[in-house]
């Protein structure tokens, strides 16, 4: 913007203000060095079974390092980066007994200062939206975001992409399938596409132990009824796993206020979901009841031999028919919790994926107290579109099947396609300002369409869970409902 006009011969100079870059650019980046090292040590210090555990995190570590400095920008680079580098570390302790425990530890050492690397190259490079709190670099900054990237990583290089052939076929489902949904009127009125739930009339209930917790299983009949005359139905229904939902609980024998807990994406199994929601804070000092839903392809209803396979990572239709049955099977849930109570308290919460789903509840199901999306996605077009490799993208649109396409389809399970039933001051969003999961932008858009502040913290997307921002935020939404908690710890 033009500032101060200054004369000179009869010359007028004026300065320009330019907006602050987000990352300077290099020519040349020589913190790419620490990943060629780190790649080429693992590679050449030693042969035979030294390579049979270094060929994959050198290999990963030695290109990433090459592309960073020659082709810095694209985003895979730092999260195949921090990927390898975590195998690196992992698999530094059994490579000593092939190659000697000095080139064990310099070559886990090469590969955590690659991981740093990973994060600290990410974090200078990051786009801080307007409204998120700026958060300078340090070793654990980096760290965290690093955490992130690896994940990523993880997610993009397992994913399965289509080939060419299934490719059309996908894309026809959701061309076919956006008529579908403006023709039944579910675009305007999403509502009309879900009915609601009657609560199961038979549970099977086994009781087990956690981290010295007594919790129970539940299994019953999910009797989803699934429109066969939607795309990918037939696929969808060949899921046979589905049938049956399932939930982890926790219960008080005293009368106490139930939370219920939505895990996030490749999660549903015991000893992740209560790492998740902590029960020595959330049942114990909190004294709440938990109630944590599995959500559809995940923990015993997984389909592949991962848990959420297919539900993100699937065809186009996959996303649209998960959605949809994740939906049912929630608000299933809360109809055998309220059967089983005369008016219990009921507050939701979930992460991730688990954010999205709360979000989506939050649209349909009446007399919550309050409900909390944590780190939530919130356009999944974009996000699942962005991190599909650009040849197989470019086909996808060729073909009609751009963002807009698969955002119009997945509008009726949106969380933005609604108002929520939730009253705005039981309403609460909180993201990482370092996430690289659910990125920044993505919390003002549900916060925005919930009228409410996003609350944000100084992490990742994994390490909210230590937060006092978050944790701060969850008593301040049970005791604003009215739930009467014990004193604050410490």
């Amino acid at each position: 913007k033009p500032g101060a006009a200054s004369g000179g011969r009869g010359r007028a100079r004026v300065r320009v203000s330019l907006p602050e870059p987000v990352a300077r650019p290099r020519r040349w980046n020589l913190a790419a060095g620490v990943p060629i090292v780190g790649g080429a040590y693992w590679l050449l210090a030693h042969g035979g079974a030294w390579l049979f555990w270094g060929a994959v995190p050198g290999t990963v570590m030695l290109a990433t390092g090459v592309a960073m400095l020659l082709w810095p920008g694209d985003r895979r680079i730092n999260q195949y980066l921090a990927l390898a580098a975590v195998l690196g570390v992992l698999v530094a302790l059994p490579a000593a007994f092939s190659g000697g425990l000095v080139s064990a530890i310099a070559a886990g050492l090469l590969s955590a200062a690659s991981f740093l690397v990973a994060g600290a190259e990410t974090h200078r490079g990051m786009d801080v939206p307007e409204g998120v709190p700026r958060v300078d670099g340090d070793v654990a900054v980096w760290a965290k975001v690093a955490v992130d990237e690896a994940l990523m990583g993880y997610f993009i290089a397992s994913a399965e992409v289509p080939s060419d052939r299934k490719a059309d076929t996908v894309c026809a489902e959701l061309l076919e399938a956006r008529e579908l949904i403006v023709a039944r009127g579910w675009y305007r009125k999403p509502e009309k596409l879900h009915a609601e739930p009657e609560a199961p009339s038979h549970v099977r209930v086994e009781r087990h132990s956690i981290y010295g917790f007594e919790y129970e299983s539940l299994r019953f009949a999910s009797a989803y009824a699934l429109d066969r005359s939607i795309p990918g139905a037939e696929r969808w229904a060949a899921y046979h796993e589905n049938d049956q939902c399932a939930a982890w609980v926790m219960r008080h024998n005293a009368d106490r206020p139930w939370l219920m807990c939505i895990h996030g994406y490749r999660m549903g199994n015991p000893w992740l979901d209560f790492r998740l929601f902590d029960p020595r804070w959330l049942h114990q000092r909190l004294g709440f009841n938990l109630i944590c839903p599995i959500l559809p392809l995940h923990g015993p209803r997984k389909h592949g031999w991962r848990s959420g396979d297919e539900y993100l990572d699937g065809d186009f239709m996959d996303v649209f028919h998960a959605e949809v049955q994740a939906l049912w099977d929630l608000r299933r849930t809360l109809a055998w919790l309220r059967m089983q109570e005369k008016n219990p308290r009921v507050g939701v919460m979930g992460f991730s994926l688990g954010g999205y789903n709360a979000a989506l509840l939050a649209q349909y199901a009446e007399d919550l107290d309050f409900v909390i999306a944590g780190i939530p996605a919130t356009d999944l077009s974009a996000s699942l579109l962005a991190n599909i490799p650009d040849l197989h993208r470019r086909y996808y649109e060729s073909l009609g099947a751009d963002e807009t396409a698969f955002r119009e389809v997945l509008h009726p399970v949106s969380p933005l396609a609604r108002k929520p039933l939730v009253d705005a001051e039981h309403r609460h969003v909180f993201g990482g300002a370092l996430d690289r999961i659910i990125t920044p932008g993505e919390i003002p858009k549900l916060a925005e369409h919930w009228e409410t502040e996003p609350v944000w913290y100084p992490g990742g997307h994994l390490s909210f869970r230590g937060e006092p921002a978050v944790s701060g935020l969850v008593r301040g939404a049970a005791e604003r409902a009215g739930w009467q908690l014990p004193k604050r710890e410490g």
